[in-house]
């Protein structure tokens, strides 16, 4: 259950939770993502929600050959027998209509949500989370108003970690602060964190593991443990189970000293006009 290149040395997990990736936009981290799946081992994967971003590809068609790497990467943890279930979210939603014929595509398993056991026995929901967003349930284009103001926050970022660099500055997330300061920003957070939590307690839970608003977090929440496994855009985080059930909150990036300035690079990417 080895994805791993030969001479990579493998951090060897039960089991490992990954979101919101947004496969087919400039913003997806493909460099940091690639490494982590090449040097990781697990016997469950779990990709829940997001992975690739068909909003993104409807409006502006982008794939190169480091998007390529990363689906040849998942599909060889699916061949070495790891068990890959994929969870589609808002962003993959084109994926849901496929739910019912119960398909298995090359061992990844599509599912509208997964229960996951741990090792000493604890069940978790695995869900997306967005069907707890009352902006993506109630009121989708705003919801598709907000995505193209988190790009547009992303590319004032990279700019402005272009200045910080030129000054000798560490790389720091512009967005990502600014979504803190909001007390809007933080308040739906916390919505959100409580409509996860209350539906894990109501269904017999004793955790939940979601991803959907890009902020990595591991904490007891009404009375239940809350996992979000973050994103592949600016946090580069995964939700972690090893052999003896204990769960981990990782940080790609800081763990291996991974450079944000550098830009992920793929030959030959595919750009198409842009359409209405």
């Amino acid at each position: 259950m080895n994805a791993l290149s030969p001479g990579l040395s493998a951090r060897q997990y039960r089991a490992v939770f990954i979101s919101d990736t947004h496969l087919g936009t400039r913003g997806c981290r493909t460099d940091f993502l690639a490494d982590f799946l090449r040097r990781v081992s697990c016997e469950h994967l779990y990709l829940v929600g997001d992975i690739i971003d068909g909003w993104r590809l409807k409006r502006s068609w982008y794939w190169d050959e480091a998007h390529d790497e990363v689906v040849r990467l998942v599909l060889r943890h699916a061949r070495n027998g790891a068990e890959v279930v994929y969870i589609p979210g808002n962003h993959d939603e084109m994926f849901r209509s496929w739910l019912t014929l119960g398909l298995d595509v090359a061992g990844i398993r599509l599912a509208a949500e997964a229960t996951h056991i741990t090792a000493d026995g604890r069940r978790l929901l695995v869900i997306h989370g967005d069907e707890f967003d009352s902006v993506v349930r109630y009121a989708k284009i705003l919801a598709v108003l907000g995505d193209h103001a988190y790009t547009a926050a992303l590319v004032v970022n990279r700019w402005f970690n272009v200045g910080r660099r030129w000054f000798g500055y560490p790389y720091w997330s512009l967005s990502a602060w600014a979504k803190r300061q909001v007390k809007e920003a933080v308040k739906a957070v916390d919505r959100f964190e409580g409509a996860l939590t209350g539906e894990a307690i109501r269904r017999g839970f004793d955790g939940v593991v979601c991803g959907h608003i890009h902020q990595a977090e591991m904490r007891e929440v009404n009375g239940v443990l809350y996992l979000n496994d973050g994103d592949w855009v600016e946090s580069c985080t995964a939700v972690v189970e090893h052999h003896d059930g204990r769960l981990e909150l990782i940080d790609w990036a800081a763990l291996n000293r991974l450079s944000f300035f550098a830009r992920p690079t793929g030959r030959h990417s595919v750009r198409l006009p842009e359409t209405v």
